[in-house]
């Protein structure tokens, strides 16, 4: 399995972007798809993750700003950030679930300037 991620850069505060999330490989059997994020210093964080039936959790910090889909016919996951702030800025990782085993994207950066 293999996820690659796109979408992230540098955006003003109370901009919008867009990851996206492309999984590759024996896809058919994830239970859950979801996007963490890992700012300097910081331990990496639950974003927002989108379980087998649709149904979808977010960190409280991100809800009613943030929006995880997901396309399966695709075998890809987005977050739709909007309303970002400077203290959204971190490195955010696709992720994966199948069964027991958490796969992993490389991550991709996402600036929020002030």
């Amino acid at each position: 399995v293999q996820l690659v991620e796109s979408g992230g850069g540098l955006v003003q505060a109370g901009g919008s972007l867009r990851l996206s999330c492309a999984a590759s490989g024996s896809t058919f059997s994830f239970n859950a798809m979801g996007w963490y994020r890992q700012a300097p210093g910081k331990q990496r964080e639950l974003v927002a993750q989108i379980i087998n039936g649709g149904i979808t959790n977010a960190a409280n910090s991100v809800k009613g700003r943030f929006t995880i889909s997901r396309d399966n016919a695709k075998n890809t996951v987005y977050l739709q950030m909007n309303s970002l702030k400077p203290e959204d800025t971190a490195v955010y990782y696709c992720n994966a679930v199948q069964g027991s085993i958490y796969y992993w994207g490389k991550g991709t950066l996402v600036t929020v300037s002030s």
